[in-house]
């Protein structure tokens, strides 16, 4: 049982999380590869709207998603945005990234390799990744324009469409761990953290949501 505190603390970190950027059109939109096929949804939408040219769905396999998509993130992706019209042509498979900063690396390389160039990147995470993904392109990637687009639920809606509203929750929390941290690490741009925030991060850690955390050799809680 998720208690009602830990209901509203998590809404308030998922709505930190999203940037709420408006859609505008650019070079590329860039899928991070995930357990969450509603990534493959969005970018598909947003090419038929015009948003995009071209695709690029990055990700190997993680121990969260290999159950769920054998022949990797990237792939599966791929596939569903197949089936929702999304002409092969328009679509660049990266296959080998296992983290947020590789999907980067790694994409940045499909697309020069491909003669692509890039001004700016429209990219489609999970809704809980935005801010965190955001953080760390402006910095792996400085020179190109970023917005942020992810499926619009609100946080009640996405646990029901996931499935695990405790994994949805822990997966919340570890990405605020990160985006306190990573600049620390050299990996993101620094993005205010309220202690209200930092507040509900550590009661949620104390009621058990941290299958997502870093190890502590790594990091450290949160700071305002």
């Amino acid at each position: 049982m998720i208690s009602a505190q830990a209901w509203a603390d998590a809404r308030l970190l998922w709505e930190y999380h999203r940037m709420h950027h408006d859609p505008r059109p650019c070079s590329v939109a860039i899928g991070l590869g995930s357990h969450d096929l509603g990534v493959a949804d969005v970018a598909a939408g947003l090419y038929h709207q015009g948003m995009a040219p071209t695709i690029v769905f990055t990700g190997a396999t993680s121990p969260t998603t290999r159950a769920r998509m054998p022949r990797g993130e990237a792939v599966h992706y791929r596939e569903r945005a197949l089936e929702l019209g999304v002409p092969d042509s328009a679509i660049l498979l990266e296959t080998r990234a296992t983290n947020t900063g590789e999907n980067i690396d790694f994409s940045k390389s499909v697309l020069a390799e491909a003669g692509i160039s890039v001004s700016s990147v429209l990219l489609v995470s999970k809704p809980y990744e935005e801010r965190r993904s955001y953080a760390m392109v402006r910095k792996l990637w400085s020179e190109v324009d970023v917005v942020c687009a992810s499926t619009p639920m609100e946080l009640e809606e996405y646990a029901d469409f996931i499935g695990d509203a405790r994994m949805v929750i822990d997966m919340t929390v570890g990405a605020l761990q990160r985006v306190s941290v990573f600049p620390r690490l050299g990996l993101a741009i620094a993005q205010g953290v309220s202690s209200d925030l930092v507040e509900a991060y550590e009661r949620l850690c104390r009621q058990g949501f941290t299958s997502r955390l870093l190890p502590s050799e790594v990091t450290s809680a949160p700071t305002s």
